[in-house]
């Protein structure tokens, strides 16, 4: 038996997608291990798996699993290929809420990831903390876009040994990804982000919305913001009129095949 399955980008935020609705396939640890692997597998930074949807006004159900197999609250870039990869602007159904997708005039692919949450309790942190100065060198930010997200502004570079240190940091008890953000204006940045479970990836749509949502609370950056990373950009507005995040970029299907299982 084999299972069908396409390979998607954002940016170079890779993905291999699976679509359950019309196959029979169980998301096992071992199975989504194997796939993720970049030297046994097909490679990838997270996998996404479609299931037939449980709420009203959802076209489909989005699951989303870290290449260790964990499983993920919410992944910005996946949702923008799922969203192009189903075509006729979906509504996901992730653990985030339902995220309605749209496609842009330019044809740039969007998704409302909805309103981000602030609260401590919602991040989450390990206990009451001012979520807008986090008690880590830098006083980072901290919000949830369906996942735990820190972001420093203070032009930290050593990445690749920091990362892991904070990710897995006492502060954060489901882990969290960490953005680390150089300012070029107030409408404009450049954004790594280590993410919980697969390290440092070219692009991070969660992490574009938490770094805007946590640069406006700071007082650093506008609403409507261009975040350049290293796999591409992303425009990303956080809305005042009804506190949702939208985020628009590109979106691409790199191939499909059969996986034998």
């Amino acid at each position: 038996m084999s299972i069908r399955f396409h390979k998607m980008q954002g940016l170079g935020n890779d993905f291999v997608v699976i679509d359950a609705r019309n196959q029979a396939f169980f998301a096992l640890l071992n199975f989504v291990v194997s796939v993720c692997d970049r030297r046994l597998g097909v490679g990838c930074d997270q996998f996404v798996l479609l299931e037939a949807p449980t709420l009203p006004g959802a076209d489909v159900r989005v699951r989303f699993f870290n290449p260790d197999g964990s499983e993920a609250g919410a992944c910005g870039n996946a949702s923008r290929c799922v969203a192009a990869l189903l075509g006729n602007a979906p509504v996901l159904q992730t653990a985030a809420g339902l995220l309605p997708s749209f496609v842009t005039p330019d044809g740039a692919i969007g998704v409302d990831m909805g309103a981000p949450k602030l609260d401590w309790r919602d991040v989450p942190l390990a206990g009451a903390t001012d979520t807008l100065s986090l008690p880590l060198p830098g006083a980072p930010a901290a919000c949830s876009m369906g996942n735990p997200h820190a972001t420093f502004f203070d032009g930290v570079t050593d990445i690749e040994r920091l990362g892991p240190l904070l990710e897995h940091d006492a502060l954060f008890p489901e882990r969290a990804n960490i953005g680390f953000v150089e300012r070029r204006s107030r409408d404009a940045i450049r954004l790594r982000v280590w993410e919980r479970g697969a390290g440092l990836t070219p692009a991070c749509g969660s992490g574009a919305c938490a770094a805007v949502v946590n640069g406006v609370r700071k007082g650093l950056l506008a609403r409507r913001c261009a975040v350049e990373m290293d796999g591409g950009s992303l425009f990303i507005e956080w809305r005042e009129v009804d506190d949702h995040v939208l985020m628009t970029g590109p979106a691409t299907h790199v191939f499909e095949g059969m996986w034998p299982t």
